[in-house]
């Protein structure tokens, strides 16, 4: 796999152009090789990783899909802001009238 950044693409038209990294070559980049759930599409400067194929017209970006830098939240930064409570921590609440209206109610479903 190579890594470049998307140089433009046109969303009406369903392509654009990446210039991999290192290097100063246009790829054709198709929407159709996209590789995400959804709308594809790419926006000018994203990172991403994709193979290379060519063609009678040049070479194409196949198989293309974001860089993990890109995306938010990669496991990494879920993991980093896991934060456990227990049973002790958590705070109580004293039952009193107004909280108990809204208590859940025992079902009289008669079982058969």
């Amino acid at each position: 796999m190579f890594q470049g950044k998307v140089k433009w693409f046109n969303n009406a038209k369903g392509y654009g152009f990446i210039v991999e990294d290192g290097c100063t070559e246009d790829l054709f980049a198709h929407f159709s090789s996209i590789q995400m759930e959804g709308y594809k599409t790419l926006k000018a400067g994203q990172s991403v990783m994709f193979d290379k194929q060519p063609s009678n017209k040049g070479v194409h970006a196949v198989n293309i899909s974001a860089a993990d830098t890109d995306l938010p939240n990669s496991q990494n930064a879920i993991d980093s802001e896991v934060i456990s409570v227990n049973e002790q921590e958590a705070p109580k609440v004293a039952a009193t009238e107004s909280n108990q209206e809204h208590a859940p109610q025992e079902s009289k479903v008669p079982v058969i």
